[in-house]
């Protein structure tokens, strides 16, 4: 009984431990990483308070972001390593190395919401808690499995290198827990198991992983449903285009014309950063967005090299696991912004994003 007693306060403590440890990147970034706000006397254009964001929440949209950059970069080591071969410490401290240049520069913007700040502390510690536990799994069991399998991979391998391809894609567009892990299931035990141990331990450790995701998902569809799903579409006001050539481009609506430029609505997320660069490469202005004059982008430079002179804001440098780049979120302000995306295409290095309200 004195056994079971001590076997169970050291699993206790140990799980104080790791709580603990999940909580103190939050607790830092509340403690040190504010800012007291700077007076803006800008006047919107866009008139109607429905359509007018927070300006903070420019930069408030990156830690989402950022696991979908890890995705990529998983992706990415997977068309040609293995799991192991990822940056997943890494991918922890940028995270919380981000959020605490991104909550200081938002602070001096407005700031966020106790709700917003409460979720950007969620995903972070569930990101934190989901990459340790795969770097624990794939950097021992997963890394033995891989040695033992040799450098040709298994069908099974293969199937979980397309898998995150099209996950990383699919998150760029759309909420991570809409994505249909269930075929991807159906695919990795469908697969032929050529080489037993790998093939196998594949099929357990990836099989149980997506389906723990399935399980995560149900909780955070049936949470957004009962609060509402975030508004997919935005609106902007752009001059040096006839209303005509911009009702052009797909997924672009115009709304109205005025003396300030033409009003448009138009999707969100990866969609927007690609209608944006067309319309400034076309000789378009981007004048306003959401009723702000300020906006994050961020661009990819190739690591060990400066990026020369940027207008804006640097906010913060960050690595890129699985690619020969940096990231770099730079605050630009809207008569900036055409010109920025003019001179950097949608590539690496070049334009990476533009962080939408």
């Amino acid at each position: 009984m004195r056994r079971l007693v001590k076997t169970v306060g050291w699993l206790l403590a140990a799980l104080v431990v790791v709580v603990l440890l999940l909580l103190s990147p939050v607790a830092y970034v509340e403690t040190f990483c504010h800012a007291d706000p700077e007076p803006d006397g800008y006047k919107p254009l866009i008139a109607d308070a429905e359509f007018r964001r927070q300006e903070a929440n420019t930069y408030l949209t990156y830690p989402e972001w950022h696991i979908v950059y890890a995705y990529d970069g998983l992706a990415e080591i997977l068309k040609t390593g293995d799991e192991h071969g990822f940056g997943y410490f890494s991918s922890v401290r940028d995270f919380w190395t981000a959020d605490c240049a991104l909550t200081r520069i938002a602070d001096r913007h407005g700031g966020a919401d106790s709700e917003t700040r409460m979720m950007i502390a969620t995903i972070g510690v569930s990101f934190t808690l989901e990459m340790g536990l795969k770097a624990a799994y794939e950097e021992t069991i997963g890394r033995v499995f891989a040695l033992w399998r040799g450098s040709e991979k298994t069908p099974q391998d293969i199937v979980a290198r397309d898998m995150a391809i099209d996950y990383a894609a699919f998150l760029r567009q759309t909420p991570w827990y809409k994505y249909p892990f269930q075929p991807w299931i159906d695919r990795l035990w469908a697969a032929p198991v050529e080489e037993p141990l790998r093939g196998w331990e594949r099929r357990l450790a990836l099989g149980g992983e997506w389906r723990a995701k399935i399980a995560y998902a149900g909780v955070i569809a049936s949470a957004v449903a009962a609060t509402g799903e975030a508004k997919l579409t935005i609106r902007s006001v752009v001059s040096g285009l006839p209303a005509a050539a911009l009702s052009a481009i797909p997924d672009v609506s115009v709304i109205s014309e005025s003396a300030d430029g033409v009003l448009i609505e138009t999707p969100r997320y990866d969609r927007f950063t690609h209608i944006l660069a067309q319309i400034a490469t076309a000789g378009g202005a981007i004048r306003e967005i959401a009723g702000n004059d300020e906006i994050m982008v961020s661009l990819t430079v190739p690591r060990g090299t400066e990026p020369g002179n940027l207008p804006g804001e640097a906010i913060a440098r960050l690595s890129r696991t699985g690619f020969a780049s940096d990231r770099l979120l730079v605050s630009v302000r809207m008569a900036d912004l055409a010109p920025l995306l003019k001179d950097r295409p949608i590539a690496d290095p070049g334009l990476e994003h533009i962080f939408d309200f």
